[in-house]
Order: structure tokens, then C-alpha cells, then sequence
């Protein structure tokens, strides 16, 4: 049985609120609080980028696994913000937690799924016997235009998963993706900030997408939404999860555990695999847990785990999501924010 070895989460501890953008814009905070459940927003600081991030990341998913690095066999880091167009990002990851240069590396791009992609791989490999372990991330500095809907919600934050057969934290029960060509959101080359479809970002986008591998995954497991103790969701807000877990039949108390939306923003890539490590920071032996992410483009990828009895053991031995939310967090001004996220440039 292949499955989650190790987990960990990492999320900069600047944030900004949704008042503070909308007063630069003239625009209604009340309508993004109340209509998309957003409240406020990480925000990387200038130092801080999709690689820095997935260390620290996974120095906290090593700790929890407790396996010596060169024992892994696969870096692969899903993320819409690599920082170099033409040099991997895996690479500095592997050498940084001391990995040995005998792996299999590569970055992964498919809009906000690239790290639920990275870890289907990691995941089958680890399954065929390949490699010992498997390191799958899923990393983002999202952006967003200035004034755009996007500036509201688009966030950074990390969140790293070991794969292997042994001292399983969860095993990973089943697999399944659901894909077509739906173009709601993109950004060409040389381009800095993503485009999207507006309201056809959500159906037929990610609605159509998020319930067709939820319900594919459940049909090949056999089971229906009450089979589960905890469900994620692909957050691109707070109001989207929500809505489709009413969709398919979801309470909100399996919800809530891994929403994260709300205070932490869209982490894209992030987004799905952090609301896991969130979950798994408070699951008990036995509980099973659906996550599925959504990436434009477009498409889903469902997962379902079964914890284990070893994730008691593991829970304290790195920070947990929702504290590193909650706590230590520095609030900063729109101008800071600006200038911080590259959004003022000096002249020539």
C-alpha cells in the first residue's frame, strides 16, 4: 500500500486585508466578504519565493516522516510561479534538504492542480517501485492584476507530501482525474498577470470539474459523501467549496477542517494540498478523508486517504497549517503590498 509519509505545510506570515485592497480601488469589501467569504490574504515577502517556500514546507514534512533525504527518489514541484522560466525549481529544492543527486526531477505546470499532479506521480511511482520515496509539492506566489477580482484572493503558501510504503502517516485508497479543454483562465508567455473568464471560471469550469472527479472517484471506491470524515476542496475562495460540497452532498462540518480560503487566499497550486495538511493536523486513526483540486485549463484530480494510526505520533512534531495561519501574522498596507508583489517598478 503506497501513501503519505510525511506532510507539511508553510504559509508567509504577511497578510493584507480585503478592505485595505478595496479602498485603493473604490471597490465594495463588503460584497467580497459577504459574496466570496474572502477576509484577508498571505503575502510573500521580497526574500520569499515558490522555492524558499517549498523547503520550508518540506523541512516540516521530514520532520514528520523522520526518513533520511537521500533515500528519495523523486523532486517534483507543481507551481504556476516558478521563479526561473528556464531552470528548475526541484533542483534547489532537492540539494537544499540534501537529497542525493541520484533523482528523478522535473517541475510541474497545470495551472492551480500542479501539485495534486506532482503528487498522482509520486504516487504511482512509489507504487511501481521506481523509487523508496516520492517528494510531490504544490507551491504558489499567486498574482493578480491590479484592480482585478484576482488581487483579492490570489495568496502564497506551500505544502509538501513524502510518498513511500512504509509507516504510512495515510494510505492512498484511490486516484482519478476528470479532464477537458475549458479555456477559463491563462496567461500567454512574457506576460505577469493571469486572465480569466469571470463568472465562466465557475461553471462550466470548476463546478463541472471538481463534481465530475468527485463523483468518479466515489463510483470507483464505492462509497457516497457520508463514507467520509473530511473533504477539500480547490479554494479560489471561500464561497466555491462551499458550494460545491452542498452540490455534492457534503455537510459543512467535513468542510471546514481544510478551508482555508477565507484568511489565507487562493495559494493555487497550494491551494487543495495545504487544506490536506490542515485535515490531517486534527484527523484521528480511521478517518478518510477526498480531496480534490481543480486546475483551469481544465481539470481535477481526486484522492482518497484512510489515516493510520501513526498520524498521532507525527501531528506535533512540525507547526500545524492553521496555527502558522492564525498566528504571528504582520498586517501590511497596500503600498507595501505593491511594491513587495513587483506591482511598482522603478523607471529608466
Amino acid at each position: 500500500m503506497v501513501g503519505i509519509v510525511g506532510y507539511g505545510a508553510y504559509v508567509p506570515r504577511n497578510r493584507i486585508k480585503v478592505e485595505e485592497i478595496a479602498k485603493v480601488w473604490g471597490a465594495d469589501a463588503p460584497a467580497y466578504k459577504k459574496g466570496l467569504l474572502l477576509y484577508e490574504k498571505s503575502v510573500p515577502a521580497p526574500d520569499q519565493d515558490t522555492i524558499t517556500m517549498s523547503v520550508e514546507a518540506t523541512k516540516y514534512a521530514l520532520k514528520r516522516a523522520n526518513i533520511n533525504p537521500k533515500e528519495i527518489g523523486a523532486v517534483y514541484v507543481g507551481s504556476e510561479s516558478h521563479p526561473y522560466a528556464v531552470k528548475p525549481s526541484g533542483t534547489v529544492l532537492g540539494e537544499a534538504i540534501g537529497a542525493t543527486p541520484d533523482i528523478h526531477c522535473a517541475d510541474y505546470e497545470f495551472a492551480c492542480k500542479a501539485g495534486s499532479e506532482a503528487m498522482f506521480v509520486c504516487i504511482s511511482l512509489v507504487e511501481s517501485g521506481a523509487i523508496k520515496y516520492g517528494l510531490a509539492v504544490g507551491a504558489d506566489t499567486s498574482q493578480g492584476a491590479p484592480g482585478d477580482a484576482l488581487e483579492y484572493s490570489a495568496a502564497a503558501g506551500a505544502a509538501s507530501f513524502i510518498f513511500g510504503k512504509d509507516n504510512l502517516i495515510a494510505k492512498a485508497l484511490h486516484t482519478n482525474s476528470f479532464m477537458t479543454d475549458t479555456p477559463d483562465f491563462w496567461r500567454r508567455e512574457y506576460q505577469f498577470y493571469p486572465r480569466h473568464a469571470s463568472r465562466f471560471t465557475g461553471e462550466p469550469a470548476y463546478f463541472k470539474h471538481i463534481t465530475g472527479a468527485a463523483k468518479g472517484i466515489m463510483k470507483k471506491a464505492n462509497m457516497k459523501p457520508g463514507d467520509f470524515n473530511y473533504v477539500i476542496f480547490h479554494q479560489p475562495n471561500g464561497k466555491f467549496p462551499q458550494k460545491v460540497g452542498k452540490m455534492l452532498g457534503f455537510t459543512k462540518e467535513q468542510i471546514e477542517p481544510g478551508w482555508l480560503s477565507p484568511t489565507l487566499g487562493n495559494t493555487y497550486s497550494g491551494s487543495s494540498p495545504m487544506g490536506l495538511t490542515s485535515t490531517l493536523d486534527i484527523s484521528k486513526p480511521g478517518d478518510k478523508i477526498l480531496m480534490v483540486s481543480y486546475g483551469s485549463g481544465a481539470g481535477s484530480d481526486g484522492f482518497i486517504f484512510e489515516v493510520t494510526d501513526r498520524i498521532e505520533e507525527v501531528q506535533d512534531k512540525a507547526p500545524h497549517t492553521r496555527f502558522q495561519l492564525d498566528n504571528n501574522k504582520k498586517y501590511i498596507d497596500y503600498g507595501t503590498y505593491a511594491k513587495y508583489r513587483g506591482k511598482i517598478r522603478m523607471g529608466t
